[in-house]
């Protein structure tokens, strides 16, 4: 890959200093004082980059590394050359995600777009908003009437942040996004286009057959340190709140109903779409294009496979996949059957066809 200028690399970190920053150890002391400056993919990576291994899988891609150093368990650290110092540690791709924040710091969250600083000329802040000291809005980013902004966070261009929201400090509304009717907490991350706060879908049956709209005065509450992907929607609440629990990590193009409730740390795949009412644990992972209906519960620490349909509840801990969603070892139990019958009838076709 040509340099890349949207991500510089850094001024330099010594080894040793990497290492004790994130919990590594390195095999080399001797090579303490060398600096890196980037992270890089293994068969590419040159002098100045940090990679990381997570398996033997990966020691054909060794025959072109360069790396002034590899991240890895000791499982694995003998099959890397020994002209390549290793950083080891029990927890590689931890480990990897905390040199990488130490060594590309600006693309841990969306970048400014204009050099510009504090409030741009081309920005509308109401009069009756209220933002700290340290708040940058870009140009064309419109704050309503009554909105209250913590200091460090960044209003991107063209975003809207509707009348009384309250969002926290350090936090970044990127570019597009639209938050209404939110109460946002510190260190949220919003990527573009994302849609924060709207009516959900609710209507019922009108008198002459076609269906009336259900009033939808509830709120969003977002809670510290979570991340909300590109064009995810969330909708507010009928007439309690749709909540997203602290440090919960939500990908693009996620749908989330009405008065849905989300715990903390989950982690949730693009497509995934949930029905309003619905209750998420904490810790819960749900794969891509999963499908949750509406008024169940998924317990603390379930995960939920890429592109199930998830139609009742889910018991604290378990792993389901499937349409319907089920327990893994049955979803599993059952595809070995239908592939079996498959060949089976494909068998007795042949036999016929001879």
């Amino acid at each position: 890959m040509e340099q890349n200028w949207f991500f510089p690399p850094h001024e330099g970190i010594r080894l040793g200093d990497l290492a004790s920053q994130i919990g590594a150890e390195l095999s080399d002391a001797a090579v303490a004082g060398q600096t890196v400056h980037a992270v890089a993919p293994v068969y590419r990576a040159k002098p100045g980059d940090v990679s990381y291994m997570l398996s033997r899988k990966s020691r054909d891609e060794l025959k072109s590394c360069h790396a002034s150093a590899i991240i890895c368990d000791k499982t694995i650290a003998s099959v890397v050359p020994s002209h390549i110092p290793v950083l080891l540690t029990s927890k590689p791709h931890t480990a990897f995600a905390l040199a990488g924040a130490l060594l590309h710091g600006e693309a841990m969250r969306p970048s400014y777009n204009t050099s510009e600083r504090g409030i741009a000329p081309g920005a509308f802040v109401d009069p009756t908003a209220r933002l700290e000291p340290g708040v940058e809005v870009e140009p064309s980013a419109v704050i309503g009437a009554g909105a209250e902004i913590g200091s460090g966070t960044r209003i991107a261009a063209g975003a809207l942040i509707g009348p009384n929201v309250r969002i926290g400090r350090d936090c970044t509304i990127s570019a597009g996004a639209s938050i209404l009717s939110a109460l946002v907490g510190n260190s949220v991350i919003i990527h573009p286009g994302a849609r924060i706060g709207q009516d959900g879908f609710g209507y019922a049956p009108g008198p002459s057959g076609g269906m009336i709209k259900i009033v939808q005065v509830g709120r969003v509450i977002i809670q510290d340190n979570v991340e909300i992907g590109a064009n995810t929607t969330i909708d507010r609440g009928t007439m309690d709140d749709t909540v997203i629990g602290e440090g919960t990590k939500i990908d693009n193009l996620v749908q989330i109903g009405h008065n849905v409730r989300i715990g903390r740390y989950c982690g949730i795949v693009s497509q995934v779409g949930i029905a309003g009412s619905a209750r998420i644990g904490d810790g819960v992972m749900i794969g891509g294009g999963a499908g949750v209906n509406g008024h169940i519960s998924i317990g603390n620490g379930a995960q939920i496979a890429a592109m199930s349909g998830v139609a009742s509840d889910v018991p604290a801990g378990e792993r389901y996949g499937g349409i319907p969603a089920r327990p893994m070892r049955d979803f599993l139990r059952d595809v070995a059957e239908m592939a079996m019958r498959a060949s089976e009838r494909q068998k007795k076709k042949g036999g016929k066809d001879e």
